[in-house]
């Protein structure tokens, strides 16, 4: 096999692109568009090591991640992977796949949202969970006319993770809590306007920011600067195709359906748009079918998440997640959906009014 051909087959593709000063950008390209770059723990064990090296390497002043293929930047966690964690007898002792999968995916976001250096990621076509967990740290989030970005764990019995109770908290109005509960899909304007992109550049131009990145002089410039500059010139030159914003032109009928003082009146608020027409019609719909125990937790995190720093709400986050892999409902989620297909997950409680609280209470313990 070719050096080549080698090095195709990986899942993660590292190169480095050299510039005119003889300084480096370092490129990580998610290389399974198969699978729509779906994150996995082998993904995860090289990109993180990668990422260190390139942080204490002078030569190197931006980092540059994307990916194989135009469909999807990363549809998230290889949670196939995770079913059969959860699912299947585990050899040997100590921590099981899943638990090593999302302890060490934390490790990787914190990482990318504290890098010393300039992270550009291009986050062209599908952006959901894990993927939205790389994106969300870098410091330059390039989105693209094509961007579909969501967290729409609530469907498989999981909830938003990756640092969702950190950035959720942090869009305009009660923004995140609707998007966490719903699941509803972002375009690259709406991604810009809840702070989850920094910048809209037509997927056409990509080559051309890669070329004055390259063709520039880094040395003695500020990088995050440089990296700035040159991503501003492209967007103005995309403004003719940037999509309208749904959820700042529904803002306010968003902040009105998340004001309650209970989930249960918040959901059946939001569930009352489902029966209208257009966007907001569309993204309340998977309430219908949402796992209870998923809204709950989706809630009760954004509320016990609201003054954390990263640190915290990662380390709170891991503690929720390995609960979910040993409780059943993930599980159960991913089964309809993704093993057996049928789409009639059984949830443990069929709705919000009949859930026991101690239930949601037990996710949050370690």
């Amino acid at each position: 096999m070719s050096n080549q051909s080698a090095k195709n087959n990986q899942p993660i593709v590292f190169e480095e692109w050299k510039t005119a000063d003889g300084a480096l950008i370092a490129v990580a390209r998610l290389n399974t568009p198969k699978t729509l770059n779906s994150l996995s723990l082998e993904m995860i064990r090289m990109l993180t090591p990668q990422l260190r090296n390139w942080a204490e390497d002078d030569r190197v002043r931006a980092v540059w991640i994307e990916a194989e293929g135009d469909k999807a930047f990363c549809a998230g966690g290889d949670i196939v992977a995770l079913y059969r964690s959860m699912t299947e007898p585990q050899s040997g002792g100590g921590a099981s796949l899943g638990e090593l999968f999302f302890t060490e995916e934390y490790e990787l976001d914190y990482l990318i949202h504290s890098y010393p250096k300039p992270v550009v990621c291009w986050g062209h076509g599908i952006v959901m969970g894990g993927g939205i967990g790389i994106m969300a740290g870098a410091s330059h989030r390039v989105v693209t006319e094509a961007s579909m970005l969501a967290m729409p764990e609530s469907s498989i019995g999981l909830y938003p993770d990756v640092a969702a109770g950190w950035f959720l908290n942090r869009t305009p109005g009660r923004t995140g809590l609707f998007l966490g509960l719903t699941g509803a899909r972002m375009n690259a304007a709406d991604a810009m306007f809840v702070g989850l992109a920094d910048r809209f550049i037509k997927h056409e131009l990509k080559a051309a920011v890669v070329a004055d990145l390259t063709a520039h002089n880094w040395q003695g410039e500020d990088a995050f600067a440089v990296v700035g500059s040159v991503l501003r010139q492209h967007e103005d030159q995309s403004n003719d195709v940037l999509p309208d914003s749904r959820v700042r032109a529904h803002f306010d009928e968003i902040n009105r359906v998340t004001d309650a003082d209970t989930l249960a009146d918040m959901v059946a608020q939001m569930k009352e748009l489902s029966a209208g027409e257009g966007w907001l019609a569309k993204a309340t719909t998977p309430l219908e079918t949402a796992s209870p125990t998923s809204l709950a937790l989706c809630w009760q995190h954004l509320r016990n998440c609201r003054l954390d720093s990263l640190r915290e709400v990662l380390d709170k986050e891991l503690t929720l997640s390995k609960n979910c892999l040993s409780k059943g409902e993930f599980a159960e989620g991913v089964r309809a959906l993704l093993i057996d297909k049928d789409k009639q997950p059984r949830w443990r409680y069929a709705s919000l009014e009949e859930m026991d609280s101690d239930w949601i209470d037990s996710f949050f313990e370690n």
